[in-house]
């Protein structure tokens, strides 16, 4: 046998014997981040952990590029050229928090079709050529009047806070809510308001529908909507209600001080903003030649009574309860995906 030979034998021995190999460079690979939204407390971590992330992994030289693009608006159309601009400017993988989960699919066709790689998170697309990461919403719904059927057995009106008008997450949470009134049928939607996921739009809109509503037991949310619901109440010196978190700081704090004087109980969920880092990493990896299932579900992030301080020592001013996840992490949500 000639000595080549003998090396490329080696070589497909070693490949063969370590599966994590990498069989692909991704050093030169550029990656965008076409975000459409960041008027909440939520996106802004989001875009904080995928700078923090991306740019150790860019400074590493895993990748050359991983940049970030929010729209002015929360446009579809608007993230549709966006994405059209980043095909022009020949990135290597796109990864999309979308403002809908099919009005973007056209573009995301193009750019499958220009051979670039398209992840959508939070916000998914419904393009088959695209993969998505996302988290149970529908549950998210569900559980919170779940929740409440164990805290208020006996039941009562309820007011819903929803997120974005006409965003796929505002759709499935609202609908996982409505499906656990439906389970338990003690309790009854009695107003429901557009906070749009962030505290000040909130507050505003719930004090605009209080004066109409009857005595609330539970506020149903989304996430960025509890702590500016707690001061629309409190302001109307209202008898305050089990207002179900989504894991901001400012909730967070609100929520100690409740505990502290008062014993007040409650739970905070919502989808972790790290999630912008699992895509990332996703996206590294599909470039690097590893075959990835096209939707991959992470769990939600709940925080309960129990579990508050350690979850506020942790959590930033201003900022959100929040998971990053390495490369290691992201390895092993994708060997375990069904």
């Amino acid at each position: 046998m000639k000595l080549t030979n003998i090396f490329l034998a080696s070589a497909v021995f070693v490949c063969a014997a370590v599966p994590n190999l990498a069989i692909a460079d991704t050093s030169a690979k550029k990656i965008a981040l076409s975000n459409n939204y960041a008027g909440n407390s939520w996106r802004q971590a989001m875009l904080t952990s995928w700078t923090k992330v991306t740019g150790e992994a860019v400074k590493s030289g895993i990748v050359a590029a991983a940049d970030p693009f929010t729209t002015a608006e929360n446009q579809a159309t608007e993230q549709a050229a966006q994405i059209q601009n980043m095909i022009l400017q020949g990135y290597d993988a796109i990864v999309i928090d979308a403002a809908s989960p099919t009005a973007l699919n056209g573009a995301v066709k193009e750019a499958c079709d220009a051979g670039i790689v398209v992840v959508s998170f939070d916000g998914i697309v419904t393009e088959p050529c695209a993969w998505r990461i996302a988290v149970d919403f529908k549950e998210m719904g569900r559980k919170q009047v779940e929740y409440l059927s164990k805290k208020i057995p006996s039941g009562g009106n309820l007011l819903e806070i929803r997120g974005l008008a006409g965003v796929s997450v505002d759709d499935e949470i609202s609908a996982g809510i409505h499906e656990g009134v439906t389970q338990f049928p003690q309790f009854k939607i009695a107003g429901s308001v557009h906070g749009d996921w962030a505290q000040d739009v909130a507050q505003r809109a719930v004090a605009g529908i209080l004066p109409s509503l009857p005595e609330i037991a539970g506020v149903v949310t989304q996430g960025g909507d509890g702590y500016g619901a707690a001061q629309a109440f409190e302001a109307a010196k209202r008898p305050m209600p089990v207002i179900v978190m989504g894991n901001r700081q400012d909730e967070l704090v609100w929520w100690k001080k409740q505990k502290d004087a008062s014993k007040y109980e409650t739970m905070s969920v919502s989808i972790a903003s790290g999630v912008s880092t699992l895509a990332f990493w996703v996206a590294q990896q599909i470039l690097d030649g590893k075959e990835v299932k096209k939707d991959l579900v992470v769990p939600l992030l709940q925080i309960d009574q129990d579990k508050l301080e350690a979850s506020l020592a942790t959590t930033q001013e201003g900022g959100v309860a929040n998971v990053e996840y390495s490369l290691a992490d992201t390895q092993k949500v994708i060997s375990s995906a069904k």
